[in-house]
């Protein structure tokens, strides 16, 4: 008896030891597996990118109204660190036709493209991204498709090769996950209506390769929602999760084995919630120059940090190819390869009817994937969040063989009375980069290598250069043009003629940098010319005028010295010498100037630093223009014309309240009725606007796209009939 009991209380013992064990175990896992998910996560924050258009089929010549929404997506708020916005239209090549980058405030910018008139018809993709996305190109960047026509050629309309962003890699990892996951079933119970019912099913070989312990991991674009051990059980087992657990969107279900080995992903999708749209007024119809009020009222309506909801609305005809609203966007972004459009146009509850569970379980996500999460090895990044400034990438080329390049300096300069100067440093590949303020100036950039001698400099694409694959199928075929294109291309064609669409072109006026203070400071010696008498030649105006400044000829040439006011006594390297703020190798530059073009001179006499490189003393001629314009730039130097950002236009539509406008002969067939890219509601909640019907009798559509100050998405439509 007292044996049995010993036997029973050792065969306790090692089954609470075995408990115990696991016990201890599994916080370790579920730890080191949250702290690299968390890990991995703040290093690669995830930017997704909406551009809301006024349509999606165009006309060549046409203006394309859009506006940019930029999400961080872990947090499903605006993202307003990166502050532009790559936008491009690529043809059936995959070949940019245009290209513009926006300027974003607090995750939103607007802008317009005018299409060139030169486009042949047919089918188009639109991809914005942001600098940090370019990282994870050609996966991370909106895709939208557009149908654009060309009126004057032919009359068959070609569909193009779609475009997909499909991840190849992605699909050899799940792949090997789903094969170490053979002999395990899972499925959803959805009855419940506060909880959600996950049923496991594994096979004896299963449970003998992998064991009965597991870890139960579900994130939602990058937050955790559960984390828990779980055993498993050749009966069956099943697990229930609160529904107010998971995170509205796609839910990721990771279940890892005792050793931290993931074994099977799959994914559900928990409704958001509703858009705080509470009402929007608007006739059903309309008679031709007709003014059309359209009120908005939103509900529950929250003010966050002085962040307000921000929406944009556009008018235009019904019809067209079927692309989802911002809502049903974010469910997926850009995360998961190409976006459902098939599915979701075809039944929008198709995620919450279960009709896209085929897809949902061939889903892989791009941006988590455990493989790259739990072994460290992550991606290289090249490019940053331009939240400050704006990047331009180069790379320095040596024409001489076996010469390393790392560690060589280059300038860039802006010209100017008060100029913009940088400089960088090459890496081991001659690769560098500048920075320079985020503006909608044209600006005149001026870049150079500290060493000239075999040296070219090549300037880069802030463009990405990785292009989304094309996915060929032999199904696209040439086919008649709609007769929806027909009337939008004579629609086009009688603006042009009565009042063209286009907008004007900008001024092409470079222009100079007007900064508040020299990059360098106040120099120990600010000589104005004008306050002195005229001296014929320049170095007798450093002789006569700037003190411990020297100018001298040689028989090679000028060169410029100055004398260090500490030892006094000339500095062993010359003092690196500027006109305008760009910097000169040349001293004859200077010394054959003509005196009566220079404003100003001023010089810096001791060892100065502009952040870790050292000058040994500096001069910088300004001259009366400012402008570098009385210097020939040597070879080895890159001039280039440079907008950081495009600036923005505003939509104009006629307006006919007077009877004489309303009565005017001149015809109004505009195909965009009404774009407005900024409307915010007041602190009511209330926004009203109102627009004018043109000519043509037809029926429109009311797209109201955006994002409310808490992060909830806002997408309505409407339509509308003009009778």
């Amino acid at each position: 008896m007292v044996r049995n009991l010993k036997s029973g209380a050792l065969l306790l013992f090692i089954f609470i030891s075995s408990v115990n064990s696991f016990g201890q175990k599994k916080p370790d896992q579920l730890d080191v597996i949250t702290e690299k998910f968390t890990r991995y996560c703040d290093l690669f924050p995830r930017e997704e990118i909406y551009v809301h258009t006024d349509r999606q089929e165009y006309i060549s010549g046409e203006v394309l109204w859009f506006g940019v929404y930029l999400f961080d997506r872990r947090n499903s708020t605006t993202a307003p660190e990166s502050r532009i916005a790559y936008i491009e239209i690529l043809n059936k090549e995959n070949r940019p036709v245009v290209q513009k980058r926006i300027k974003l405030a607090d995750g939103f910018g607007p802008g317009q493209i005018v299409l060139p008139d030169t486009l042949s018809s047919g089918s188009y993709v639109l991809r914005a991204y942001t600098n940090w996305m370019k990282n994870f190109l050609p996966l991370n960047c909106f895709i939208k498709r557009l149908n654009i026509y060309n009126s004057l050629s032919g009359k068959n309309f070609i569909a193009d090769a779609e475009v997909t962003a499909n991840n190849r890699e992605s699909a050899r990892i799940r792949g090997a996950i789903n094969q170490s996951g053979s002999g395990l079933k899972s499925a959803f119970d959805y009855k419940d209506s506060l909880n959600l019912i996950l049923k496991f099913n594994p096979d004896r070989d299963f449970l003998l390769r992998e064991g009965s312990n597991y870890y139960l991991f579900i994130q939602t674009h990058g937050k955790i929602n559960v984390s828990r051990p779980v055993s498993l059980s050749e009966e069956g087992t099943m697990i229930t999760i609160p529904r107010k657990l998971l995170i509205s969107g796609l839910n990721h279900f990771t279940l890892f084995n005792s050793s931290g080995k993931p074994v099977k992903e799959f994914y559900t999708y928990t409704p958001g919630k509703q858009a705080s749209m509470s009402k929007l007024t608007v006739p059903d119809a309309a008679k031709i120059r007709e003014k059309i009020p359209l009120n908005i009222e939103m509900r529950n309506l929250k003010v966050i940090d002085g962040t307000s909801t921000s929406l944009s609305i556009s008018v235009a005809p019904a019809g067209g190819p079927c692309f989802p609203g911002i809502d049903e966007y974010m469910t997926f972004g850009s995360e998961f390869g190409t976006f459902p459009i098939d599915i979701l146009c075809s039944d929008p509850d198709a995620l919450t009817t279960g009709l896209a569970d085929d897809f949902l379980s061939s889903l892989k996500s791009n941006w988590i994937d455990w493989d790259v999460i739990l072994s460290g090895k992550y991606p290289e990044v090249k490019y940053r969040k331009e939240s400050e400034s704006h990047f331009i990438y180069g790379q320095l080329i040596n024409r001489k063989p076996n010469i390393g390049m790392d560690g060589k300096y280059l300038f860039m300069s802006i010209p100017g009375k008060n100029a913009f100067f940088r400089y960088a440093r090459t890496d081991k590949n001659g690769d560098f980069y500048f920075t320079i303020p985020i503006d909608e100036k044209l600006n005149d950039i001026i870049i150079q290598p500290e060493e000239v001698e075999g040296n070219n400099i090549k300037i880069g694409s802030s463009f990405a250069e990785k292009y989304p694959e094309l996915n060929n199928s032999s199904a696209m075929s040439a086919k008649p043009v709609s007769d929806k294109a027909v009337k939008l291309g004579i629609n086009f064609q009688i603006m042009k003629i009565y009042g063209s669409e286009n907008l004007p072109e900008k001024s092409k006026s470079i222009q100079t940098v007007v900064n508040s203070k020299r990059f360098y400071g106040k120099p120990e010696i600010e000589l104005v010319m004008d306050n002195y008498i005229k001296l014929p030649v320049m170095q007798e105006v450093f002789f006569e005028l700037i003190p411990g400044v020297f100018l001298r000829k040689k028989k090679t040439g000028y060169e410029v010295s100055i004398a260090d006011p500490v030892e006094n006594k000339v500095f062993n390297k010359p003092p690196v010498l500027f006109v305008d703020g760009v910097v000169i190798n040349d001293p004859d530059l200077i010394a054959n100037l003509d005196p009566e073009l220079v404003e100003k001179i001023d010089a810096v006499k001791s060892r100065y630093f502009v952040g870790d490189y050292m000058f040994y003393g500096l001069v910088n001629v300004i001259t009366r223009k400012g402008d570098f314009s009385n210097v020939t730039l040597p070879d080895y130097a890159v001039r280039l014309p440079y907008r950081v950002a495009e600036s923005g236009r505003s939509f104009t539509s006629p307006e006919y309240s007077l009877p004489v406008n309303r009565t005017s002969r001149i015809p109004d067939f505009r195909n965009t009725l009404y774009w407005n890219p900024s409307v915010k509601p007041d602190e009511g909640g209330s926004a009203y606007m109102e627009f004018w019907s043109s000519d043509v009798r037809s029926e429109y559509i009311i797209s109201i796209q955006g994002i409310s100050a808490d992060g909830s998405p806002v997408s309505i439509t409407r339509p509308i009939s003009i009778r």
